[in-house]
């Protein structure tokens, strides 16, 4: 008997997940990638199937910012950085696609930034 692994079993919560969560044009959805060292988010309208807002602990702005802090608080900064650039593509409401994570550490740590930037889920 094989194990699955945890990729496996996240992907497969992902997609039952997904299957009820859609991104519009007046409500996107808010997606988040975490990597065992690395946390990216982006702003998706699933109808034209375009990304309308990223953010990730790799981009240009963040990364001297982010290197002296420890994961969580990198996951905060973008999540900040996210809602700054949401509001400049007047994007206020957005429908939150944790991606399979449990919503704890870096995963809330990012949510709970972009609320306090102003970005409603």
């Amino acid at each position: 008997m094989s194990k699955k692994s945890r990729n496996k079993a996240r992907l497969h919560r992902h997609k039952r997940v997904r299957k009820n969560i859609r991104g519009t044009a007046e409500k996107p959805r808010l997606n988040v990638f975490r990597s065992l060292s690395q946390i990216s988010a982006q702003i998706i309208d699933d109808d034209k199937e375009v990304t309308l807002v990223s953010s990730s602990s790799i981009d240009h702005e963040l990364r001297k910012k982010v290197a002296k802090l420890n994961k969580t608080e990198q996951a905060s900064a973008v999540g900040k950085l996210l809602a700054q650039r949401a509001k400049e593509k007047q994007v206020k409401e957005v429908v939150f696609d944790r991606g399979g994570y449990r919503y704890m550490g870096r995963v809330k740590a990012l949510a709970e930034a972009a609320r306090e930037e102003g970005l409603i889920f």
